[in-house]
């Protein structure tokens, strides 16, 4: 998109269109080509037409991501799919906020804004800076549209000067022309800039599957979950953390937060690996990745049921934010030909199969075993002392 497009789209006419745009996405859903077609019978200018069409359908997909805010703001599709989650972003600066109250903070390669948003929300002063100029422009509209304070600049992120903010913040990109790029080396900016950056007063968003022996001494490694899903991982500066390690949960019921201090160790009088009891908890993702599975079995009285597995067993009920929590009603045969007659006898028709530690593909597993019946079950395919288990079991 043109900035002089972005900012027609802006004016009252450019709303308007946008309006229409959005009424014919939701009387038309999954017809772009009919969308289309509507929206150049009101607007003849077909790069405007086309502007319009696209800005409401990537509105409507971005609510998941920005909420009812995501109908006023603009996007470009690869900076919705790099975006963070508002709950995310939003905790994230919460927590820079209590750090550094009033303070101000620079977004390196701010994109269309949606870090910016939250920093501004959370009342920090608010700067962002970015290559692409029509990103800058998004942000500086993103900005306006929901009423909040901040200034973006068009610039390399890597060259600035942080020193007169008092935090700075960076999310290098991690995808290249064939998708996703694990290998930190080929970040942009790359790691060794994320390094130097972390020397100074700053946060840094990187990807959730980051080894542990990346993270430098002295920074703190967050891992962040919303809804049940891992979305990524913080490291924050020698001085911003308060702990090495540290995973966030956010919920429907709010936020809650375990770190390594709550973990105790594994053997020599901490948590044990035990059999399996009356109760079964897979931990969140974000304890797992954190490495925090025994803060998880300290808290429900239980142990691991393998010491490479991260399930936890407990003879009690737990609720946790931090694990999901399944009762065991027995052990299955193991064995593929078993147990498919074990499930027939139980008859189960529709099957949850989930699997930690051991060679199975679900889906393929699923459709060997030949279901039949009207009954519905979950079935934990894992290891427990070193052996093949399978477990049926029931979530609570």
């Amino acid at each position: 998109m043109e900035i002089s497009t972005l900012d027609w789209l802006q004016t009252t006419e450019g709303a308007r269109l946008l309006v229409h745009a959005a009424e014919a996405w939701a009387d038309h859903p999954g017809d772009p080509v009919r969308v289309a077609s509507v929206v150049r019978r009101l607007e003849p200018d077909a790069e405007k037409a086309a502007a319009a069409t696209t800005q409401a359908q990537l509105r409507v997909k971005a609510v998941a991501k920005f909420g009812d805010a995501a109908l006023r703001m603009f996007f470009t599709p690869d900076a919705l799919e790099q975006a963070t989650r508002f709950r995310v972003a939003d905790h994230r600066a919460a927590r820079l906020a209590a750090a550094i109250p009033g303070g101000s903070v620079v977004d390196l390669g701010c994109g269309i804004g949606g870090d910016l948003l939250a920093f501004s929300r959370a009342g920090l002063v608010a700067a962002g800076i970015d290559q692409d100029p029509v990103r800058v422009a998004m942000a500086e509209a993103n900005l306006a549209a929901l009423g909040l304070a901040g200034a973006v600049l068009a610039g390399d992120a890597t060259t600035l000067d942080t020193s007169g903010f008092d935090a700075a913040f960076a999310d290098p990109a991690r995808r290249g022309g064939r998708g996703r790029v694990f290998d930190v080396e080929g970040w942009t900016p790359p790691w060794p800039w994320v390094l130097d950056l972390l020397t100074k007063r700053s946060l840094v968003k990187v990807a959730p599957g980051i080894g542990h022996d990346l993270v430098p001494s002295g920074v703190e490694a967050e891992w962040v979950s919303d809804g049940g899903e891992v979305k990524e991982a913080v490291l924050w500066s020698p001085s911003l953390s308060t702990t090495d390690r540290r995973a966030t949960v956010i919920g429907v019921r709010g936020l809650a937060t375990l770190t390594d201090e709550d973990a105790p160790p594994l053997g020599g009088g901490g948590v044990e690996v035990r059999e399996v009891g009356a109760f079964l908890y897979e931990p969140d993702g974000a304890v797992i990745r954190a490495g925090l599975v025994t803060a998880v079995a300290a808290g429900v009285d239980g142990g691991l049921v393998d010491e490479h597995i991260a399930y936890v067993t407990s003879d009690a009920s737990f609720r946790s934010p931090f694990a999901r929590g399944y009762r065991v009603l027995e052990h299955l045969p193991y064995r593929e030909k078993q147990l498919k007659a074990a499930l027939r006898e139980r008859g189960i028709g529709r099957l949850t199969i989930k699997k930690r530690g051991v060679q199975v593909v679900p889906d393929e597993l699923r459709k060997r075993l030949a279901l039949k019946g009207d009954n519905e079950g979950t079935l934990v395919m894992t290891r427990v002392a070193g052996h093949g288990t399978a477990l049926l079991v029931e979530p609570f």
